[in-house]
């Protein structure tokens, strides 16, 4: 490996680290740990479930394109997983350690932040005024993956972008 990308990956581990350390304090813990696990699918089905009480058919095409995104994403980020198997930072660093919920042993990209990014484009193309809401919660979702020890910040960049790249591809059909 070539020293340049070596350095790379030390400053995403350090980076890490550094985030990782914010789980020492109580709330911050419980506040990321709350958004990951919302950030699991619960927030953006009952955001789906309340477009569609508040808005009836008129939010229809709206949330089928967020689930069709959903299987998309979720079928591309496992793809991804299996192909590059990094593992999470917890298992490699021992000063970083797991405050949260891990759904899958592999790190590289985050599907939580790939979500988060894919609907929250989606959600405000339809109903802009939601932005107050989702862009928050998907920033939160973001964080929540390397305070909680889960993934290493290139994680969450390469699933925010995976997740922009998404959405705006589904957007062109």
């Amino acid at each position: 490996m070539n020293l340049q990308l070596q350095q790379i990956f030390r400053w995403d581990a350090e980076l890490c680290a550094f985030c990782n350390r914010r789980s020492r304090n109580f709330t911050l813990r419980n506040l990321f740990r709350l958004a990951s696990r919302l950030g699991d699918g619960v927030f953006w089905y009952t955001l789906m479930i309340a477009l569609l009480l508040q808005y009836q058919g008129a939010a229809l095409h709206a949330v089928l394109h967020m689930l069709a995104v959903a299987l998309v994403g979720t079928l591309l980020y496992k793809f991804i997983k299996g192909k590059t198997l990094r593992p999470r930072p917890f298992n490699v660093y021992p000063d970083i350690i797991c405050a949260g919920k891990v759904l899958d042993q592999f790190s590289f990209p985050s599907g939580h932040t790939m979500h988060a990014v894919s609907f929250s484009i989606i959600a405000l193309t339809y109903f802009p005024s939601l932005f107050w809401l989702v862009v928050p919660f998907s920033l939160l979702v973001a964080l929540s993956r390397p305070i909680l020890g889960l993934h290493y910040p290139s994680d969450v960049l390469a699933g925010g972008a995976l997740g922009a790249v998404l959405a705006g591809i589904s957007l062109s059909f």
